[in-house]
């Protein structure tokens, strides 16, 4: 039996080139195939479809056909964030240039646990990383900025009250909004920190004055957590409000801008974070408003030294002598020990569209965000929670009760038709689109408000929308 050809090595990219002519067909087949945002038919019928069509997953005999037939499969029974009536969740289209360079960093296959393994990737990342910190927390404070590329939003704001605890004591209490990400109690929870003190956040943003008032009442070391871009509606906390009363009070401050931090490459919009950079840990995404493939997070902080918390000994991947001798330790870099190079796409991003290309992405998405508010806030039958702050949109039927709001959704998904989100705010539920693709037109938000409007129609003659 001969051996499997491999991706990397001197035969590499001659191996890879068909398999990539039969995955770029599929793709686009399956795709034909789905003939939507999301494949029709509710999670039973997708289910089953999907079983049909890759039978046994280990047959005795392999197929050569696997390729084609699985990502076929893949394709016609995905959920496309690039097509314009799939605009639920904080799920982005990937930049063709990302998707390429991840290509790349897969048939490479670095791991960064030690520099042996990854000797270009670690030096890119060491780049990488400290100009978006810079990006972040700016160039005028004493400390050197730095940052840790991370899976998302959930392991940098765990790694921010990681580093916390470490620098401030076990019995550091986490005070945070009700509007913050769930992740936050959960990582308290994980590392056994106090229980946390919730803040109300009535208005859906983190009230400074109600914030000042629970920190008075708290001793002991404290870390607060603000959010800039809540998952529910894209809302940011009033940051430089919250970082007045964390210096009076001697707290410690989080800024989860794993949504919103992408507006700091935007000249129009990034003053919207004025503050940020006061933060002693800033959590960003940018598979997010950053338009890369999963994953590409970051937990940025104002000084590196809060870092040495981290570091770790391994004599197989950083002894000492190695260490002495010039070999860069990229244990201290993560908690994980195997980890993928994601900066490379992150680094092909930047070069390829620079700050101003990703600053009219973000301008782009924001605009469209904006175009839609206007059609809700025009048309009788829905009602518009508020205008956009970044670019996300909540709406409802006029009249209907929570309900139908998520009835209609539902059917929507079950039709296949669009892809809309749901959040509960002000005690009741909305429907919510987070317009993530620069692609889209006009036409598409007109058709996402027109789809909204036939099903809750549908719904209420008593029938099952098509």
């Amino acid at each position: 039996m001969s051996t499997p050809p491999l991706a990397s090595g001197p035969d590499g990219p001659h191996a890879l080139r068909p398999l990539l002519h039969t995955v770029l067909d599929a793709l686009d087949t399956g795709a034909r195939a789905r003939g939507g945002p999301l494949p029709a038919g509710g999670p039973e019928q997708v289910a089953a479809r999907l079983r049909d069509a890759v039978g046994d997953v280990l047959p005795d005999r392999g197929d050569p056909h696997a390729l084609r037939t699985l990502v076929h499969a893949f394709a016609r029974t995905a959920a496309d964030p690039a097509h314009p009536l799939c605009a639920a969740h904080l799920h982005c289209p990937p930049l063709a240039a990302a998707t390429a360079a991840d290509l790349a960093a897969s048939a490479l296959n670095p791991s960064l646990d030690s520099w042996d393994q990854a000797p270009g990737a670690s030096e890119l990342e060491r780049l990488i990383t400290a100009a978006l910190a810079r990006e972040i927390h700016g160039t005028g404070t004493p400390a050197t900025p730095d940052s840790l590329i991370t899976t998302g939003g959930t392991e940098a704001n765990q790694l921010a009250l990681l580093l916390a605890r470490e620098s401030q004591g076990a019995t550091v209490r986490l005070v945070y909004g009700a509007n913050a990400h769930h992740s936050l109690p959960r990582a308290a929870w994980l590392l056994g920190l106090p229980q946390p003190v919730v803040v109300p956040t009535p208005h859906g943003t983190l009230d400074p004055d109600a914030l000042d008032r629970a920190l008075t009442g708290l001793n002991g070391p404290l870390l607060v957590a603000a959010t800039a871009g809540t998952t529910d509606a894209g809302l940011i906390d009033p940051l430089p409000e919250i970082a007045a009363h964390c210096g009076a009070h001697n707290a410690r401050l989080h800024v989860d801008a794993a949504y919103g931090g992408g507006l700091l490459f935007s000249d129009r919009h990034r003053t919207r974070l004025t503050g940020l950079d006061t933060a002693d840990t800033v959590t960003l995404d940018l598979h997010k408003l950053g338009w890369q493939p999963v994953a590409a997070g970051l937990l940025a902080v104002r000084d590196a030294r809060d870092l040495t918390a981290l570091r770790q000994r391994a004599d197989y991947l950083n002894a000492d002598d190695d260490t002495e001798a010039g070999l860069p330790d990229l244990l201290g870099r993560s908690l994980r020990t195997t980890r993928r190079p994601d900066v490379l796409k992150l680094a092909v991003t930047l070069k390829t569209l620079g700050r101003s290309g990703l600053g009219a992405l973000v301008d782009q998405v924001c605009a469209h965000a904006r175009e839609f508010a206007a059609l809700v806030d025009a048309h009788p039958g829905f009602d518009l929670h508020a205008p956009p702050v970044i670019s996300t949109v909540l709406f409802r039927p006029t009249g209907a009760t929570d309900t139908t709001v998520a009835a209609v959704r539902r059917a929507l998904l079950t039709d296949g038709s669009a892809v809309l989100g749901r959040a509960r705010l002000d005690g009741r539920l909305w429907l919510k689109a987070t317009l993530l693709n620069p692609a889209t037109g006009p036409d598409d938000l007109a058709a996402l408000l027109h789809l909204a409007a036939a099903s809750r129609a549908t719904l209420v003659e008593g029938h099952t929308p098509r």
